[in-house]
């Protein structure tokens, strides 16, 4: 893939948001418009467009995990604290996993935080096996 594919890919991608948060309506027209014109390189150029989109969507997905359901109080309680760390966008995904036994689990992007008593439990075992 060229620098110039990318560095198009990359304009593309920042002319699609609104205040930094992608806007779909925007991304459907672009990719529309790349299709009807063909430039040079535009196989490669909607590539990287599209890699862009997913790696956003990725930063963009709270996915909170617990053991037993959030109640609605505790959803909104996570959807808000993590919208002022992240800013607006935040698309939220509440999951039960009986196997984190207490606790909850978020992952935003590449960020997690691990508050589960599995997760405890292997620090401690980890801990024993230092010792």
């Amino acid at each position: 893939m060229s620098k110039q594919a990318k560095r198009d890919a990359k304009s593309l991608f920042r002319n699609c948001q609104i205040n930094g948060i992608l806007d779909e309506k925007r991304v459907l027209q672009t990719v529309d418009e790349v299709l009807k014109r063909k430039p040079r390189g535009f196989g490669a150029i909607l590539s990287h467009f599209q890699r862009l989109i997913k790696l956003d969507e990725a930063a963009r997905t709270a996915k909170i995990e617990s053991a037993t359901a959030l109640t609605p109080d505790l959803q909104n309680n996570y959807k808000e604290i993590l919208t002022k760390r992240y800013g607006q966008g935040l698309y939220f995904i509440f999951q039960e996993n009986p196997g984190l036994l207490g606790g909850v689990r978020v992952q935003v992007g590449s960020d997690v935080f691990d508050g589960t008593v599995r997760a405890r439990l292997n620090e401690l075992n980890e801990s024993f096996k230092a010792a």
